[in-house]
């Protein structure tokens, strides 16, 4: 049996199966359950360095696992203005808590108002991630 996907309400994600938690002008980011499923055993995560200006929807890094190098793409534009460190040798909190300890970075949001249309919610999610299903 397939095990569940678990997507938290009140983040928003993307296509790539980023997730962005909003708040105060600041997203935090990281990679979905399903992302981190996907992968399985995260040994690697190639990080931005702090002051790195993203644009959304473009790369600021990659993931690698024991099945694949993934690249990590921004929900939202702006400014990383902290990167967890703690996934340097502890990639694997990627896998055990994605939405918790396993952040990826913190960014400061510089257009969210015409950026937000591109995001998904939690409902929104859920119904893409059903349709990839054979």
């Amino acid at each position: 049996m397939k095990e569940q996907t678990i997507i938290p309400d009140g983040l928003y994600y993307t296509k790539e199966h980023e997730w962005a938690k909003l708040a105060g002008g600041i997203a935090v980011i990281g990679i979905t359950d399903y992302a981190a499923k996907t992968l399985n055993d995260i040994v690697y995560l190639s990080l931005p360095e702090l002051g790195k200006e993203l644009k959304q929807l473009t790369t600021f890094g990659t993931v690698e696992s024991t099945k694949a190098v993934s690249e990590l793409y921004a929900p939202v534009s702006g400014k990383v203005t902290k990167v967890n460190t703690e996934l340097v040798n502890h990639p694997e909190l990627v896998n055990q808590f994605p939405y918790e300890k396993g952040w990826i970075i913190e960014i400061t949001i510089s257009d969210l108002d015409s950026e937000k249309a591109k995001l998904l919610d939690s409902k929104q999610y859920a119904e893409f991630l059903a349709a990839l299903e054979p």
